[in-house]
């Protein structure tokens, strides 16, 4: 297993900033990042929403930019990976029906890899059964089904991170900075820029 290889893990109306963002910035400091989604090969595109705080009750959504996949889902096996990042947005809600996804999952919790979720992935580790006895962070709608797995939700400011073990959380994507620096350490990396 390459110790810069990471998996990353979309679907269609995948939150915009939290698959793009982690995408790239991983990139930038030196990791592999497959992304993949089933159903999908490698040059497929995902369509992403963008979600937004603006004042409301909860957030709006607008169209995104398409993300081009660069890895076939039916092609990876967890083995190969270092850790794992889970984007919110809609994507979680319908992946969660997906057995293969959640067996994914469970395979990264079993081995204690790093898992990185944000926003509404949390809804795939609820799914997935991997956060009974563990506390985590997402958007807060969230929350009851993280309680209902047996998990502790964790309220925190929308730009921070919580860190169980080798969960690392985040509300949102203004948590990017905290979520991806506290997923790095817990991947043990180290960076000279």
């Amino acid at each position: 297993m390459s110790a810069k290889k990471l998996l990353l893990l979309a679907g269609d109306f995948v939150e915009d900033y939290e698959i793009m963002v982690p995408f790239q910035a991983l990139s930038f400091v030196g990791y592999q990042v497959d992304a993949v989604c089933p159903g999908k090969k490698a040059g497929d595109k995902v369509r992403t929403a963008i979600h937004d705080f603006e004042g409301d009750q909860t957030y709006s959504e607008k169209p995104g930019h398409n993300f081009t996949l660069n890895a076939t889902f039916a092609e990876i096996k967890a083995s190969d990976y270092a850790g794992l990042v889970i984007p919110g947005g809609r994507a979680p809600e319908y992946l969660r029906l997906n057995e293969d996804v959640l067996n994914l999952i469970r395979s990264f919790a079993k081995d204690q890899k790093p898992i990185a979720a944000i926003c509404h992935g949390a809804q795939l580790l609820t799914a997935a059964g991997v956060i009974k006895g563990r506390r985590c962070t997402a958007y807060p709608a969230c929350g009851p089904e993280i309680t209902a797995a047996g998990g502790q939700y964790v309220a925190v400011p929308v730009d921070h991170s919580y860190v169980d073990g080798n969960f690392v959380t985040a509300p949102a994507w203004p948590a990017h900075p905290a979520w991806l620096r506290d997923f790095a350490k817990v991947l043990g990396a180290k960076f000279e820029i």
